[in-house]
């Protein structure tokens, strides 16, 4: 019986400490971003129109290298509208946060 209790034991301590050379070579910053390129509603409606204009030109005309140009704007007009504000949450914080709900709830 001790030594299944001992087992147990040791393998918890296993489980729970972690090696600080594991971490040696990466840094993991664990803070929320916010989006420097906030955009307000006026430049918004301005970008989706600037986007609707793209896509209602006439395209055949283009030579190869203004098409490119277009091609980049579109993108970092999207790229514009669609930044945000990101949150990472790591596979075991959300497996914690789960198993509180779950025993709170």
């Amino acid at each position: 019986m001790k030594k299944i209790t001992l087992t147990i034991m040791a393998f918890t301590m296993l489980l729970t400490m972690n090696p600080s050379t594991l971490k040696a070579g990466t840094e993991v910053k664990q803070e929320i971003t916010t989006s420097v390129n906030a955009i307000n509603q006026q430049q918004a409606d301005a970008l989706i129109n600037r986007l609707n204009e793209i896509n209602e030109m006439d395209k055949s005309s283009l030579t190869s290298v203004e098409k490119s140009e277009l091609r980049g704007e579109v993108l970092s007009i999207k790229n514009q509208l669609l930044s945000s504000p990101v949150i990472y949450i790591s596979g075991a914080a959300l497996l914690l946060i789960i198993i509180l709900l779950i025993i709170l709830l």
